[in-house]
């Protein structure tokens, strides 16, 4: 939903109301049309940061519709489906299309929808405070989960089309329109338990759909604030930070930590390396030990104050070997 950053940054950060076309209830088929990015415009050769392995990149849109846009979190299966959903309520679903070298180079099977209330009303038609999704999930049966900033709240979407209800969510006051921006499942607590990260502090809860939620780790900012986490199937937890200067521009570190919250690995995208406002992160198991990372840009819809900002829809892909833990 924002750049991170202070005074001016944070306000150019908030989507500014930005409405391209309505949405409309029925789900569609669409088209998305992928340009490929270098890691390192500057040096085309570079294709890693430490232990990352750069596996791709491209810039999407699409001809079907205006509203690929506003990315605000994702999550990846290892057969290449995926879930994404906008800071204004879409639901963009499809598949990864990777090379035979495993490189991400496109997307297939794309649909988008849109979130409804219990009614079966489109978020969109009451506004920006009520249709700011932050963090998606889905539980094994199909239930969707969804996560709110602006009027703070946890929705879950049962499989089939049956209205929302209301889901557990940390029973904490929050810093408006700084608060849940993180989600992800936690299958090693419970099959109904999740986690949400809170953007400003860094704290985390557990929750069940069973039960209320309770505090666990808090996750070092290092100054700047999180917009996304991801749970590997060992537990270790993969987050995502950024900030955003007008001298500097963005910058993003994903952070691998243990379930203690203590840092394993990370990386950092910074000028001159492609960059911009990333907001969602998914982790992939892949066969030989190694993790995939999906990081997706939340363009803000390209515009503020009814200006262009260049920003685009970006989804990159890294790889990323685990350092070997000395004996002890």
């Amino acid at each position: 939903m924002r750049f991170a950053g202070l005074g001016l940054a944070l306000a150019l950060a908030a989507c500014a109301g930005v409405q391209v076309e309505t949405p409309t209830n029925k789900t569609a088929a669409i088209v998305v049309d992928a340009e490929p990015i270098l890691l390192d415009p500057a040096d085309p050769a570079r294709q890693s940061l430490g232990n990352f392995a750069y596996a791709g990149g491209i810039a999407i849109t699409s001809r079907q519709t205006q509203r690929l846009h506003g990315l605000s979190d994702l999550k990846v299966w290892p057969d290449g489906r995926f879930l994404a959903a906008s800071d204004q309520s879409d639901l963009f679903e499809g598949r990864i299309i990777r090379d035979r070298a495993g490189r991400l180079i496109g997307i297939s099977d794309a649909r988008m929808g849109t979130f409804k209330d219990d009614k079966g009303v489109s978020l969109f038609t009451f506004g920006q405070v009520e249709m700011d999704i932050e963090g998606i999930a889905r539980f094994p049966n199909g239930d969707r989960l969804a996560v709110f900033e602006q009027r703070d709240r946890v929705l879950l979407y049962p499989r089939g089309g049956l209205p929302p209800r209301s889901a557990p969510m940390p029973q904490v006051k929050f810093e408006y329109n700084n608060a849940m921006e993180a989600l992800a499942l936690e299958p090693l607590v419970g099959s109904d338990a999740y986690r949400i990260g809170i953007e400003s502090t860094g704290a985390t809860f557990i929750c069940r759909l069973s039960t209320a939620c309770v505090p666990d780790i808090r996750l070092d900012l290092e100054g700047l604030a999180l917009t996304g986490l991801d749970v590997l199937p060992d537990g270790r937890i993969a987050y995502l930070l950024r900030d955003f200067d007008a001298r500097r521009g963005n910058t993003v570190r994903l952070k691998i930590a243990d379930r203690q919250g203590k840092v394993l690995d990370g990386m950092e995208l910074a000028r001159p390396l492609s960059v911009d406002n990333f907001e969602g992160v998914a982790a992939v198991p892949l066969r030989d030990g190694r993790f995939r990372f999906y990081l997706l840009v939340d363009d803000n819809f390209g515009s503020y104050a009814g200006k262009p900002t260049g920003q685009r829809t970006l989804l990159m892909a890294f790889d990323w070997t685990p350092p070997e833990t000395p004996s002890p």
